[in-house]
Formats: C-alpha cells, structure tokens, sequence
C-alpha cells in the first residue's frame, strides 16, 4: 500500500481509523527526503496500518494546528488518539517497533483515563 496524503479535508476522518501513522515533511527538507524511501518501504509491508504524509508547506494550517516545529514529524495515531509525536528521520527498524508498540496498547484503558481526565477538568461555558 502507498502513502495516503494527508489535507485538512480528510485529516479527521483517516485518524479516527485504527493505526495511523503520519509523516509530516517538506519537499525541501533533506532529511524528509531521506527518510521517504524509509517510510515507504515499511508501509509497503504493513497494510494493516494507515501511513500517510502531510506536506506542511501545501498544509500550513494543518502543521500550525499540531505545533510543527522540526520535520520530519512523526506521529502516531490509534482510534483517534495521538499516541507518539518523534522528531527525526528514524531507521526501519525503529517504526516497526512503533508499530508494534501501537499495536500493543490497550485501547480501553487509554480512553478510561481520558475520560477520567476529562471528567475533571473544569466546564466552561464559551
């Protein structure tokens, strides 16, 4: 499977679908460009995984929305929870290991403790 690109327009609906991972970069960004090959051949034989990319020069609302300051940006996603934000190129290696660990977490107890964050978190009224 190839990358999915990313835009404002599909960026909600494509996290909110099981394991996303996303590549945030820029065209001219040497070190995007060298981890490309990188995240594509990973992608290539992880199907059950979403990977996308968003181009933060064609998505700067999207980049300026989650603070990107460094690129390549990874991230992880899972049911619409971010669950890993990693500045850097990386090896392989090291995203199959994000995948894995992804995989591993235990979704139920993620959302309980969101919902007990959220359950006391002051209401505002704006």
């Amino acid at each position: 499977m190839s990358t999915l690109e990313m835009t404002t327009a599909n960026f909600t609906e494509t996290i909110r679908k099981g394991t996303v991972l996303i590549d945030w970069w820029a065209s001219w960004c040497g070190p995007c460009r060298a981890f490309a090959p990188t995240y594509e051949a990973v992608a290539a034989k992880h199907p059950e995984a979403t990977f996308a990319k968003v181009d933060t020069e064609a998505q700067p609302a999207l980049a300026a929305a989650f603070q990107i300051r460094a690129i390549p940006t990874l991230m992880a996603f899972r049911d619409g929870v971010l669950l890993l934000r990693e500045a850097g190129a990386m090896p392989g290696s090291a995203l199959k290991e994000i995948l894995k660990r992804v995989a591993d977490i235990d979704m139920n107890e993620i959302l309980k403790k969101i919902a007990e964050a959220e359950a006391t978190q002051p209401q505002t009224l704006v």
